[in-house]
C-alpha cells in the first residue's frame, strides 16, 4: 500500500462488489434494471466495475449527465428539476432519456428532444424520508407533476414515467405497499407506458433485506403494465465501501478531550452536518475513553461527533470514519482552504492506488 497522506477518501472495490452482486441478483431475479444516480456518487475511477453490474447512469443536471455518458457509458438518463435552452440542446446530443421535472419544460422544449425516450418526473403524493429536508413529497414540492389530469393529457409524448419518492427506505412493507398503490392511481397511464422508474432512496442493499420478496414486486408490477422498470440507486450502490482516513493533529480539553483532525466534516462529509448525524468511527473500537473528533475549520460547529473509543487518542493517530462515499465526493468544498482528501481505490486485487490528489493549484483555480 503506498504511503498516502491524510486526508484521503478511500474506496474499497472489494466492499463495493458485495452491492454490485445484489444490483445484479435483482435484474436477473425481477427484470428491472439499475442505472447509478450520480447525484450520491460520481468517483468514475471506479466505474468500470460499476459498469459490469449496472445499466448506466442517471443524473441532475447537465454536468453529470455528460460525466455518465464520457466515463460510464450505456446508458444515459438525463434528468433535471429545471433545463435552461442551452442545456437541452447540450443533453440532445448524447442522452437515451431526457426526464422532465414538469409539464411547462415538457412543452417548453419537447420538440428538441422528441427523438429520443422522453420522460415526466410524477410526484404520486407518497413518499417515505426520515428528514422532511429530503423528502420529494414534501408540502409545496416542487418535485415531479401532482396532477393526474395534467399528466394524462400529455401522456402521447411520453415513453416513460418516473416516481422518486424514496429516501433511505429499509421498509419492505412500506415500498410494496407504494408500489401498489402508483399502480392503481396511475394504471391508466402505465399502460400506455415503455418504461417506469421508481427513483433512488431504496435501501435493498441493506443487511438481510427481504431481496427475494423485493424482486418479485417489482416483477409483479412489470408484467402488470408492460413496462421496464428501471431503479435508481446511489447510496444503495455504494454504502459500505469507503472511509475517510484522517491524522489528529492536536488534542485540546475544554471539559473534555478534543481531538482534532487534518479534515472537516463540512468540507468533507456535509450531509452529516445538514441532517445533524455523526459518521462511525471503523479505525477503533468502543470503550470507556470519551472524546469529541473535530473538524479543522474555524466553523465552531465542525464536529464528527463525541465517542467513546477503547483507550485515548494521541496526536498523530489516524482516525477513519466509515460509510465515506455517499453525498461526500460530490459534495466536497473548499471551506477555510483546508485541503481537500485525495481519493484512493483498494482494487479487487489488494493493491491500493492514488486515483486523485489536489492542491493549492485546485483550489486556486476554482476561485477567479
Amino acid at each position: 500500500m503506498p504511503d498516502l497522506r491524510t486526508p484521503y477518501y478511500l474506496i474499497d472495490e472489494t466492499k463495493l462488489l458485495k452491492n454490485l452482486e445484489i444490483i445484479k441478483l435483482i435484474r436477473e431475479k425481477s427484470g428491472a434494471k439499475s442505472v447509478l444516480a450520480l447525484k450520491c456518487f460520481s468517483t468514475w475511477s471506479v466505474f468500470d466495475l460499476m459498469s459490469q453490474y449496472m445499466d448506466g447512469t442517471t443524473s441532475s443536471s447537465l454536468y453529470e449527465a455528460k460525466l455518465g455518458h464520457e466515463k460510464f457509458g450505456k446508458e444515459t438518463h438525463a434528468y433535471s428539476v429545471a433545463y435552461s435552452k442551452d442545456e437541452i440542446n447540450e443533453v440532445a446530443k448524447f442522452a437515451d432519456k431526457v426526464i422532465f421535472n414538469s409539464i411547462s419544460q415538457l412543452h417548453s422544449f419537447y420538440e428538441s428532444v422528441s427523438n429520443l425516450k422522453v420522460g415526466l418526473r410524477v410526484n404520486p403524493g407518497i413518499s417515505y424520508s426520515h428528514f422532511d429536508l429530503a423528502d420529494p413529497a414534501r408540502k409545496f414540492s416542487r418535485l415531479g407533476v401532482c396532477s393526474q389530469e395534467e399528466l394524462e393529457a400529455v401522456s402521447d409524448q411520453l415513453s416513460g414515467i418516473m416516481f422518486h419518492f424514496n429516501c433511505e427506505n429499509d421498509d419492505i412493507e412500506n415500498i410494496t405497499d407504494a408500489i401498489n398503490q402508483i399502480g392503481s392511481k396511475y394504471s391508466n397511464v402505465l399502460k400506455k407506458m415503455q418504461w417506469v422508474s421508481f427513483g433512488g432512496g431504496i435501501y435493498f442493499t441493506k443487511d438481510n433485506y427481504p431481496v427475494e420478496k423485493f424482486c418479485q414486486v417489482l416483477k409483479d408490477f412489470s408484467e402488470t403494465y408492460g413496462v421496464q422498470v428501471y431503479l435508481e440507486p446511489g447510496e444503495a450502490a455504494i454504502t459500505g465501501c469507503a472511509e475517510l482516513v484522517t491524522t489528529v493533529l492536536d488534542i485540546v480539553h475544554n471539559e473534555i478531550d478534543i481531538a482534532i483532525v487534518d479534515a472537516s466534516i463540512e468540507a468533507h462529509m456535509l450531509d452529516h452536518l445538514i441532517y445533524h448525524t455523526n459518521p462511525q468511527i471503523s479505525s477503533h473500537e468502543s470503550g470507556e475513553h470519551r472524546i469529541i473528533v473535530a473538524g479543522r475549520t474555524c466553523l465552531a460547529g465542525d464536529l464528527f461527533g463525541q465517542y467513546e473509543l477503547d483507550a485515548p487518542l494521541k496526536i498523530g493517530d489516524k482516525i477513519s470514519f466509515a460509510d465515506a462515499a455517499g453525498y461526500t465526493m460530490v459534495k466536497k468544498n473548499w471551506f477555510n482552504g483546508v485541503a481537500m482528501p485525495s481519493i484512493a481505490v483498494k482494487r479487487l486485487n489488494g493493491s491500493v492506488e492514488l486515483a486523485r490528489s489536489f492542491d493549492y493549484t485546485d483550489y486556486l483555480n476554482c476561485l477567479s
